[in-house]
């Protein structure tokens, strides 16, 4: 879990290998091992070095500066740099937001999180920080250079944020056109359906949001109790085509509102035989473009 390559560091910075390899060759900014077979490795106080050295590209000093500071002036540094006007580059939050939950540190996590919510608001630092650090966050648990558990303590952080923000907004009026959100059976990554919530309810319309994990049957059943005009569901994790594209069908079917609304997994949705019904959300911008055509109408 501690031990990775020097592409993996590229995934988990943002720094492309070349750069890493420059800045160890002219700066000594990393010191990586070798194994038996001669192959570079690096392990977690070298990627932790890495992402602080990242998250200080933007101050006054110098990458040539930064890569030659010891460990401890450069966790100083990070600590002490809370002006936000010289933090422009996302990387900052990202990496230091990696960081903060990699050590479980949720006051430090809180505190970065207010800080960019403060400087970009919520959709904006969706786009340019939550979402970039939340991939980030996966590939290095499926490259196994965190445990689970920080990853859902990350997660969990970021969706209390957003639900927050979601009871901050105030309540659609009652002749609003309902939305019922939700993700399928076995679909547990429920970040991008809450944010969907947080624009839909900002824009006037009501969510019935039921979250991760719903049956096909409770879906079903829900929409024959809310008759929603329009439904919004994830599809993320890796199916068979013919079981999600049989699902989709099925809901076309029962479904008696207008549209139903699918984001998530671009290689799986761009498979699908989507009848009348069905649109693919590709991005944000496609959520609010229907969402805009809706409130012309």
């Amino acid at each position: 879990m501690n031990v990775f390559s020097i592409s993996q560091l590229s995934q988990y910075s943002g720094i492309k290998p070349h750069t890493i390899r420059i800045w160890e060759q002219r700066y000594k900014a990393l010191q990586p091992d070798r194994s038996e077979k001669n192959t570079r490795y690096y392990d977690g106080e070298q990627l932790r070095r890495l992402l602080n050295i990242v998250s200080l590209m933007e101050t006054k000093h110098k990458v040539s500066e930064l890569c030659a500071m010891p460990d401890e002036k450069l966790s100083t540094l990070v600590l002490q740099s809370n002006d936000l006007s010289i933090h422009d580059n996302h990387e900052y939050f990202v990496s230091q937001l990696i960081s903060a939950g990699m050590c479980y540190d949720e006051s430090r996590f809180e505190a970065l999180f207010e800080d960019a919510l403060a400087k970009y608001g919520l959709e904006s630092m969706y786009q340019m920080i939550i979402y970039p650090m939340l991939v980030r966050v996966g590939v290095m648990w499926s490259a196994n250079v965190i445990p689970s558990v920080q990853e859902h303590f990350i997660s969990n952080l970021v969706r209390q944020k957003i639900l927050k923000a979601i009871d901050a907004l105030p309540p659609a009026a009652l002749n609003s056109n309902t939305w019922l959100l939700f993700l399928p059976e076995d679909e547990y990554h429920e970040i991008g359906l809450l944010f969907a919530a947080f624009i839909i309810r900002k824009s006037g319309h009501k969510v019935v949001y039921l979250g991760s994990s719903v049956s096909y049957e409770a879906a079903l059943s829900a929409m024959r109790d809310i008759n929603p005009k329009y439904l919004l569901l994830f599809l993320v994790r890796y199916n068979l085509f013919e079981n999600i594209n049989q699902y989709v069908n099925d809901l076309n079917n029962a479904f008696n509102g207008e549209k139903i609304y699918l984001a998530g997994n671009q290689k799986l949705l761009s498979q699908l035989d989507l009848r009348q019904k069905s649109v693919w959300l590709r991005d944000i911008s496609s959520l609010h473009n229907e969402i805009k055509q809706l409130n012309t109408v």
